[in-house]
């Protein structure tokens, strides 16, 4: 049978099978543990000779719908679900870099991923550098012979620089290297690492997965065995699970997820027109704006352009701080993805772990602001903005 589209899929799933009982929803399996039938079952389900689920912290039917459905429509094998976005960053990383390696990561990756790099520098050996990652000559000469990794965000957090991932994947391949993406910003509907060759493709579902800004939690993807390992590696022994009920929450955020998509593209791309020509704002920061240095680029790789703007006020860390406080509708809030829209400073929030001088290394200025764009009237949204900025 033809595969679905995306649409279809992540309302169903990769089958139509109805849920135990007909029920329209699936159960919410909300225990910590199984019982066996015998002595004999239990043993031979510790054993991995039966099928069948032993204890929540190693596999729960809800969560593994939801590890099921991420892989579906991210186009990949097998799915792992995580209590956090930085749980399931964490996972990966681990299970991939040992002491002694090294890692090449894309410049302007996300504070606490960038604190995480940092934390396994300091007390686990493995080295790592930020890196522009415009061009395969620049990419090359940081490789190193003890370079186990590349490790990618696009667009980054919160300068909306993109990387080609036709081209990370080419230089992965050429060097025998893992190649790791941070999907977060685009969700998959809008880009599907894995199809670029990326042997892992990562989200914080807190963010457009979940959409209601009501969970927290991770999800990766990839290759059977290597999800396989990381599941019983990292994450069971370091505990770092997602309860079935925050499963049972993405799982239905996700039926929404095209359409949702839809919207906050549509009210992004507006938006960036009517702040690039306001006199107050001296720079937007959005890949569908074809002033955008790697519009090109970002028309070749994303279905569609996405959600988040950035832009920088005139006048500084003072007039940002200024036009956040004159905001009546937008939330000032750290996250993204959500039904409402958000405004945060990266400089002061996101990204305060990262020193002064790195996050100038990253594009990220004081005057730099990042919006999330809701599913609000863009209208309303621009009324708000608007009013604001008429106050500086």
């Amino acid at each position: 049978m033809k595969k679905r589209d995306i649409d279809t899929r992540v309302i169903h799933g990769r089958s139509l099978a109805p849920p135990p009982h007909g029920s329209l929803s699936p159960p919410l399996f909300q225990t910590s543990t199984f019982s066996f039938s015998s002595a004999e079952e239990g043993a031979q389900r510790f054993a991995g000779e039966q099928e069948g689920f032993v204890y929540s912290r190693l596999g729960n039917p809800t969560v593994q719908e939801l590890e099921e459905k991420i892989a579906d429509v991210e186009n990949g094998e097998a799915g792992l679900a995580c209590s956090s976005g930085m749980a399931a960053i964490s996972a990966v990383l681990t299970s991939t870099a040992s002491s002694g390696d090294h890692v090449l990561v894309s410049e302007g990756i996300y504070g606490c991923t960038y604190g995480f790099f940092q934390l396994m520098k300091e007390r686990y050996h493995v080295d790592y550098t930020l890196l522009n990652m415009e061009d395969e000559q620049t990419i090359e000469q940081e490789i190193r012979p003890n370079t186990k990794a590349i490790y990618v965000e696009t667009p980054i957090n919160p300068t909306m620089k993109l990387v080609d991932l036709d081209m990370i994947h080419r230089i992965a391949k050429k060097y025998n290297l893992f190649y790791i993406v941070d999907n977060t910003f685009s969700s998959p509907i809008l880009q599907r690492p894995l199809e670029h060759g990326a042997d892992v493709v990562l989200h914080s579902a807190t963010k457009y997965i979940g959409g209601h800004g009501d969970v927290i939690a991770g999800l990766a993807v990839g290759k059977n065995d290597f999800i396989s390992h990381v599941r019983k590696a990292s994450l069971k022994d370091m505990g770092g699970i997602l309860s079935p009920f925050d499963a049972w929450l993405l799982l239905r955020g996700i039926k929404t997820l095209s359409l949702r998509m839809q919207r906050h593209t549509d009210n992004a791309k507006l938006l960036s027109k009517k702040l690039k020509d306001h006199d107050k704002v001296k720079k937007i920061y959005y890949p569908g704006d074809t002033g955008f240095a790697q519009h090109v680029l970002a028309a070749k790789q994303m279905d569609d352009f996405g959600g988040l703007i950035s832009f920088e006020l005139k006048g500084g860390k003072k007039a940002a701080a200024s036009f956040m406080n004159q905001l009546k509708m937008i939330k000032i809030a750290v996250s993204l993805g959500d039904a409402e829209t958000l405004i945060q400073h990266p400089a002061t929030m996101t990204h305060a772990v990262v020193p002064e001088s790195v996050r100038k290394e990253m594009g990220i200025s004081d005057s730099l602001l990042r919006l999330s764009v809701g599913l609000e009237s863009a209208k309303d949204i621009w009324a708000d903005i608007e009013q604001a900025l008429t106050t500086l």
